[in-house]
């Protein structure tokens, strides 16, 4: 029927590409993030000329796996998902990284691939048989939510809403579509009518347990040391005060990941000035020891986190969990950490946790005034360093309103100033280096579209910068405004760390840690990088008194709309060094 139409109507011919078309448009998910691909030939037609370009949009990408980590950064700044398009089997390939990022930071996204002619008897010789796959979910199965092969337009139309309201239910992460050619190329007689999308909406968190919140509610309001592990958390403001209103109310201590999304302000009197990373030490481990009742609210690793807090020994303290990642596992990646000791497991989000509980607990406690900012030192003459650098953005974020998206490995926590949702969004949850760079656009594009108030600025090391350089050009594409901030050391130093300890514990020659480890001979043009693709430069800063003033400049002008790529020549060295033994240690 012509009035369940969302596209072009003026050609009575249709096609199956048409329809899964429009089918993505009664999501409402704006972009499309792809690389282009001859098997989705048909696809990329109607949006075009059937759909005009528009909801949704086509944001090109040079690269399958910037798509996903656009996409990536996108739902971390606003919670919602994004589509990518990626050719067959060799795009999927491409993207596979990114999508175990996406994964492993369980955020919401629709990926749409494509293959065949699944019917053989129609193939083109050679490249459509090697852009076929009898099972090409198979790739990525163990770190997506979900996938199908839909072998009709009508199939494909479920497919994708059942995909959306999958992606969308916590715990949220990708799901796959894998598109046949020949249905994408399918004429269509006759337009097929389809239920209101309205109808097929994801689900809403469970509610906890009968009882659990009472039982929670009491163990707080009657610990003497409570301790609140701020993890995965929704960006938004609502949310934020609440996780505030309820650490107050039972006077509990709250610690920050490095890792992840900042979930707590760390200008609050009870936050643990530290942030913790990996390893737990300093006041973080403090709080742990002194703590009676622990309450996680989506800890990355819990388990690993009480491991190492208590030295491998027992833990001391009542556990709470409020997490759905249960429900994620299939056994391949080992992301959800370490058996984690619980003595109340409370399976919804922490959101509406949050929601039951602090009706029963506020009012218990008292309101806190928020910590005047920390001077920072001034900037003196001579090589910058990576806390130089960090004391740096510290100032510049205690001035403006700025959204850190990511730091670098060996970054101090104890100068962080995250007082707001979307003052810090973490890493890429995977580990991989290259998701940094569109992560970062991905982030930088939501806080466009949203009318954030907040600047975003990522601060990534020369080699996640340099495998995800490319990246770059979308940001200028689409005139995205965005700071990259660049640690340039030369080097992949974390890895020279790593060889520096294997080499003293072997009684070898530490000295040779840099082999195989520098990014010189020659030294790669940060800013030539940039400035090729269409983006503005400032650098290279190699100097402390010139770093302030130059990260001022560079903020002036993103406000004024540049994407803009900052390199900063930092010494390698660490400011908290990731390589650690496995029990006590500091952070």
């Amino acid at each position: 029927m012509a009035d369940q139409i969302s596209g072009d109507t003026s050609n009575e011919t249709f096609w199956g590409s048409d329809v899964i078309a429009s089918a993505l448009r009664e999501t409402g998910i704006p972009y499309a993030c792809l690389n282009p691909g001859a098997s989705y030939r048909g696809l990329h037609d109607s949006l075009v000329n059937f759909l005009g370009n528009e909801n949704p949009k086509m944001v090109m990408n040079l690269h399958e796996e910037h798509a996903i980590a656009i996409a990536q950064g996108y739902a971390k700044a606003c919670n919602e998902p994004l589509i990518c398009i990626v050719h067959s089997n060799v795009g999927l390939m491409h993207a596979t990284m990114g999508i175990f990022n996406a994964w492993c930071d369980r955020v919401p996204m629709v990926i749409i691939g494509a293959t065949g002619p699944v019917d053989s008897a129609i193939r083109r010789p050679h490249i459509d048989w090697i852009h076929t796959a009898s099972d090409q979910g198979g790739l990525i199965r163990d770190y997506i939510k979900w996938d199908d092969q839909p072998g009709s337009p009508e199939a494909t139309v479920e497919a994708i809403r059942k995909g959306k309201q999958i992606a969308c239910t916590p715990p949220y992460g990708p799901v796959y579509i894998c598109l046949d050619a020949a249905v994408q190329e399918m004429q269509i007689d006759e337009w097929p009518e389809f239920n209101d999308i309205g109808r097929y909406q994801s689900p809403p968190p469970p509610a906890a347990p009968a009882g659990v919140a009472e039982e929670v509610a009491e163990m707080l309001l009657g610990a003497e040391n409570p301790l609140i592990l701020a993890g995965r958390m929704q960006r938004n403001d609502d949310a934020w005060e609440k996780r505030i209103k309820l650490a107050e109310a039972v006077g509990a201590k709250a610690v920050n990941n490095s890792w992840q999304e900042v979930g707590f302000p760390t200008n609050h009197p009870l936050c643990v000035k530290n942030i913790a990373g990996f390893f737990v030490g300093g006041p973080v481990r403090d709080a742990h020891e002194a703590a009676d009742v622990v309450l996680s609210l989506d800890w990355f690793d819990l388990g690993g986190t009480m491991n190492h807090a208590w030295n491998g020994g027992d833990v001391k303290p009542k556990v709470i969990n409020c997490s759905m990642d249960f429900h994620s596992h299939r056994g391949w990646s080992k992301d959800y950490g370490q058996l984690a000791p619980v003595d109340v497991h409370v399976p919804t989000t922490p959101e509406a946790f949050i929601d039951e509980l602090l009706p029963l607990v506020e009012g218990k406690g008292e309101t806190y005034q928020v910590l005047a900012p920390e001077p920072v030192a001034p900037q003196k003459q001579g090589p910058i360093g990576i806390r130089d650098l960090a004391e740096a953005v510290r100032s510049v974020m205690q001035e403006d309103d700025i959204s850190l998206i990511s730091h670098t490995i060996g970054w101090p926590n104890d100068e962080a100033y995250y007082n707001h949702p979307l003052a810090f969004l973490g890493n890429a949850g995977g580990g991989g280096l290259g998701a940094g760079t569109g992560n970062a656009i991905g982030a930088a594009l939501a806080m466009r579209d949203k009318d954030s108030k907040y600047l975003p600025v990522a601060l990534l090391g020369d080699g996640d910068y340099l495998m995800g350089v490319s990246a770059l050009w979308t940001a200028a594409h689409e005139q995205i405004p965005i700071l990259i901030v660049v640690a340039n050391n030369n080097s992949y130093f974390n890895d020279e760390m790593h060889q520096e300890a294997v080499a003293k514990k072997r009684g070898r020659p530490p000295e040779n840690r840099w082999i195989g480890q520098r990014i010189d001979g020659p030294e790669l043009d940060i800013c030539g990088l940039a400035e090729s693709q269409g983006l503005q430069a400032e650098g290279p800063v190699d100097n402390l008194e010139d770093l302030i003033p130059a990260l001022k400049s560079s903020i002036e002008k993103v406000r004024a709309g540049a994407s803009l790529v900052m390199d900063v020549k930092v010494i390698p060295e660490y400011a908290t060094s990731p390589v650690h033994e496995r029990k006590g240690g500091g952070e």
